[in-house]
């Protein structure tokens, strides 16, 4: 079965991913003792929060003509679809090892990295008039996820 998108079934799944980084933050901060380590993830939480309002915002404003669905699908399985592979791909509910910031970090830039080539390959089934340029919003916030991670990693490795 093909699957093709509307950017506003792109930006449902965007918010999704960014709800999944935010509750993998909470959870990693819950598992850590260090009052720096807390704070910084709780940030990289509240970071996911302001994306996934980003998001939101983005999608409000797209055309009702570009929400309009691309393909029949009168049980709506193409966003069904969409949600399972936010859940599963990125920040999904995996066994990660917290015993320390590093391995932490580590986790977070491959979940980042994992939703920069989820995002680069949806751009791809978004049709060019339907919004596929608005993909390239939700790709450098990601990219400046990493940057910010690496970083992190970085200074921890000194």
């Amino acid at each position: 079965m093909s699957y093709d998108f509307n950017i506003d079934e792109i930006f449902e799944m965007a918010e999704q991913i960014e709800r999944n980084g935010a509750l993998f933050y909470r959870k990693s901060a819950e598992s850590v003792t260090d009052p720096d380590e807390k704070k910084l993830l709780t940030e990289l939480a509240e970071m996911e929060d302001e994306h996934e309002k980003t998001f939101a915002a983005l999608r409000a404003d797209i055309a009702e003509e570009d929400k309009a669905a691309t393909a029949f699908d009168p049980e709506d399985e193409t966003v069904l679809y969409l949600r399972a592979l936010a859940d599963v791909r990125i920040f999904f509910k995996k066994t990660i090892d917290t015993s320390s910031m590093k391995e932490i970090l580590k986790e977070a830039i491959i979940a980042e990295k994992d939703s920069i080539v989820f995002y680069l390959g949806m751009k791809d089934m978004v049709p060019e008039n339907t919004g596929k340029a608005k993909l390239n919003a939700i790709i450098k916030e990601e990219m400046g996820h990493i940057k910010l991670l690496s970083g992190k990693l970085l200074a921890i490795a000194k």
